[in-house]
């Protein structure tokens, strides 16, 4: 009898409970049939959220609050309860934050509902939607409450909620039930909306800097913009294949060309890639196209872009990324891709040294077979070493130049240097974020370009770009100079909410399909 006395409770059966939550909304239908209340109802208007109340009365004692007698009218998912006799508390969460996540304390006393209420209350289940009205107070611990004079019941929850204390430990589980994420974990809501206020500021920059916002095909009939493997599909009515868009790139330009000076989009591209934790199949990025403006004016207002977001959603420019600062406020370094080798590595002369290059990266572990080291050219190998030895290690904001003409089939060589563009990528914690180039529009270059990525395609480029001749057609009429950048919003998002993977800031991450 003793051992049985001090056994551990037994696991609760998930199952039963939820039968036991059903049998309750199984009454309240019963009720509702007889014409008491109803099961579902839909209108109760709330006046207050929980972090103006707090904004506006906390400050107050207890005394003042008396005085005052606010009446408010709030709702939200009961978070806690506890029934003492003929007094209860329970906390309820709606969707403000402020200062307490968007928790407050409502006291439910019998005397005040009534009997039936109170007896009702006591059997609602912590995840149900709950109204309440009454009076602002503070209890003697000072803490403000909501002493109700009524409650009731909105949504019935039929599923027990997470442990209030551990939440959801399973990383997975938070990607694939973000609602559940969502209600459990405060540092996940504030996430998701500091996320909203950078693109609502970066909306607005480009704005009021006399950008246009506009909105391109996301499905078409050839993918360009990108080098990446497209997403493909069907479309019945016109019996032809269609792809998803991989960038808005051409569509934009085709924008400038039509007599718009500044445009941008703020899109969801698509990537048939593989999913890590830079990278999701689905992201979200924002382009803008200027005429006039070349890759330094781009860098420069890029810059600007990125400390007013970063302004917006942090209040700072000083963040921290992984345990290690991040300084947005300095000037952000400029360096050529031969430069940052130079600095990071000790290639020294050697990064002019095609041969020297090929070996270092054999020794990296790249082979001839898969990345066709033999036959690359010297500023392409620049940029494999760049890649396998220096990236990493651009944790400050730089921009890096100068990328090789035949990996950039869109941007415009340089003067001086033929076999190079006007273009950057911009690093930041070791990470590419956005990449910007003067554009071209040499409508002969461009074709034969883009011929040069159909030969790369046919020879098993899988990621080179379509021939647009529709494109071509664009800037046979004429494209004023212009530059054009695209920053990742998501990984933006990433450094701003210091978050280790892209699926922390993503609301539903794709994920592979649950087995039944």
């Amino acid at each position: 009898m003793s051992d049985q006395l001090n056994a551990a409770p037994l696991p609760v059966d998930e199952n039963q409970l939820m039968q036991e939550r059903r049998e309750k909304l199984k009454a309240l239908r019963q009720q509702q049939a007889q014409g008491q209340g109803v099961a579902f109802p839909n209108d109760f208007k709330p006046t207050h959220q929980a972090d103006a109340l707090f904004a506006a009365y906390d400050v107050k004692t207890a005394e003042e609050l008396v005085t005052l007698a606010v009446g408010v009218k709030l709702a939200g998912r009961m978070m806690l309860k506890r029934v003492m006799g003929k007094a209860s508390f329970c906390t309820l969460q709606d969707a403000s934050l402020g200062e307490t996540g968007g928790r407050i304390q409502i006291y439910v006393k019998k005397d005040d509902v009534g009997d039936a209420l109170y007896s009702a209350f006591k059997h609602w289940d912590l995840g149900d939607i709950v109204a309440a009205e009454g009076t602002v107070f503070k209890t003697r611990t000072g803490e403000l409450s909501i002493h109700a004079t009524h409650v009731r019941l909105l949504t019935k929850s039929l599923r027990p909620m997470p442990d209030k204390f551990h939440g959801i430990a399973d990383q997975e589980m938070k990607y694939r039930q973000r609602y559940l994420d969502l209600m459990m974990d405060e540092t996940t809501r504030r996430r998701f909306v500091a996320r909203s206020k950078a693109v609502a500021a970066m909306r607005a920059f480009m704005v009021q800097h006399g950008f246009l916002e506009v909105e391109t095909p996301m499905l078409q009939t050839i993918p360009g913009g990108a080098n990446a493997r497209p997403f493909s599909t069907h479309h019945n009515a016109l019996d032809q294949s269609m792809y998803l868009r991989i960038a808005p790139e051409l569509f934009l330009k085709r924008l400038i060309v039509g007599g718009f000076d500044r445009v941008f989009e703020i899109n969801r591209n698509f990537r048939n890639e593989g999913i890590s934790v830079r990278h999701n199949p689905e992201f979200t990025m924002m382009e803008f196209y200027a005429a006039y403006w070349n890759y330094l004016d781009l860098m420069d207002f890029t810059e600007s872009l990125v400390r007013d977001a970063a302004l917006q959603a942090t209040g700072s420019l000083q963040l921290q990324y992984g345990g290690k600062h991040v300084d947005l406020e300095k000037p952000f370094e400029r360096l050529t891709i031969v430069e940052a080798i130079a600095k990071h590595t000790g290639a020294g002369a050697h990064v002019q040294d095609a041969e020297w290059l090929r070996h270092a990266l054999r020794k990296l572990g790249l082979s001839d077979a898969k990345h066709q080291i033999s036959s690359r050219s010297l500023t392409s190998l620049q940029v494999m070493y760049f890649e396998e030895t220096v990236e990493e290690k651009l944790w400050q904001p730089t921009f890096i130049c100068q990328h090789p003409v035949e990996i950039s089939p869109l941007a415009r060589a340089s003067d001086t240097n033929p076999e190079v563009t006007e273009r950057f990528e911009l690093y930041i914690t070791g990470r590419e974020f956005g990449n910007g180039f003067s554009e071209l529009n040499d409508a002969e270059d461009q074709a034969a370009r883009f011929q040069s990525q159909v030969t790369a395609k046919d020879g098993g480029d899988d990621e080179a770009m379509f021939y647009d001749h529709d494109f071509v057609c664009a800037l046979e009429y004429g494209m004023p100079p212009t530059g054009g950048c695209g920053i990742g919003i998501d990984r933006l998002m990433m450094l701003l909410t210091d978050s280790p993977s892209i699926r922390d800031i993503i609301l539903f991450p794709a994920l592979r399909r649950e087995k039944p």
